[in-house]
């Protein structure tokens, strides 16, 4: 049976209900989502999208490389937006933070996200040799 490793780092928000910041198992790293929660503070950071996509995708980056991975070893994502006219604005941020990877990628409009943010992003990645 695989080992299920739970990941946590205090270099990115706490998670905020019954479930880890990450799992690695087999190789690969299975993040929760993140929401553009400050790490130190806790805080909401409620800026526009870019800012909050921005945030979401620092604190995926550190969960990564707690779990011995990064943003550039990421297969796929799933983007969750309160509003997809928002589309434009997240798509351009997280263009910045993966430059020439192009994981898969989901995008979704939900009608509510944790603490009524604009943004949540999760991501599936393998764990660096």
């Amino acid at each position: 049976m695989s080992v299920l490793e739970s990941v946590h780092t205090d270099q990115a928000p706490a998670a905020i209900g019954p479930y880890s910041q990450a799992i690695v198992t087999d190789g690969w790293v299975f993040c929760s989502g993140q929401i553009p929660l400050d790490a130190e503070t806790g805080e909401l950071d409620t800026g526009d999208v870019a800012t909050q996509t921005d945030l979401c995708l620092k604190n995926l980056a550190r969960v990564l490389e707690a779990a011995g991975s990064s943003l550039q070893s990421v297969v796929k994502t799933t983007v969750f937006l309160s509003d997809m006219n928002t589309f434009p604005e997240m798509n351009e941020v997280y263009a910045r933070h993966f430059r020439d990877h192009r994981p898969a990628r989901a995008a979704v409009q939900a009608a509510a996200l944790p603490k009524f943010c604009d943004v949540e992003i999760e991501c599936i990645a393998r764990v660096e040799e």
